[in-house]
């Protein structure tokens, strides 16, 4: 099976889950730099969420540039990968929304779909490693010694229970 069309799907959901959360985004109360300034909080939950969306997509992209084929069992994961990614606009929205501020239980949510997406990346890499060669694929090869796909997993744990 071609990877176009999984590549396709995926930029397609990502740039939905983008454009989902900057709607989200609302028009200060005044024209004033104090309105603008009392929003900078949600602003940067943007930036945060953003950034993160965004690096799952160069990651994919970059993951994808290594391989040849896809198969059932990376679709799948793939939609799991994406599921867990299309809730960042929920989370984003309930934590900026919640109050009082800082709210607990959006906080630890926002932190558990961070840990579910970076644990959920690991099948799509597995899956994409085995339709592609196994260990001595190309992708296996790139990823030895990654460091991050473990230690990403940690740290959100880590800081939901802190």
């Amino acid at each position: 099976m071609h990877k176009g069309r999984m590549e396709a799907f995926t930029d397609g959901v990502i740039a939905v889950i983008i454009t989902i959360m900057v709607l989200e985004l609302k028009l200060p109360h005044a024209a004033t730099w104090q309105a603008l300034l009392a929003d900078l909080p949600v602003f940067l939950s943007y930036v945060l969420s953003f950034a993160y969306v965004g690096l799952y997509w160069n990651n994919h992209h970059h993951m994808l540039q290594s391989v040849e084929k896809v198969n059932g069992k990376v679709l799948w994961a793939n939609l799991f990968f994406l599921f867990w990614l299309s809730l960042f606009p929920f989370t984003t929205r309930w934590l900026n929304e919640a109050h009082p501020v800082p709210a607990s239980v959006p906080t630890a949510v926002y932190g558990i779909v961070l840990l579910l997406t970076a644990l959920a990346w690991i099948p799509l890499l597995r899956t994409l490693i085995a339709a592609n060669g196994g260990e001595t694929s190309s992708l296996a090869r790139a990823l030895r010694g990654d460091w991050k796909t473990i230690v990403s997993p940690i740290s959100y744990l880590v800081g939901i229970v802190l």
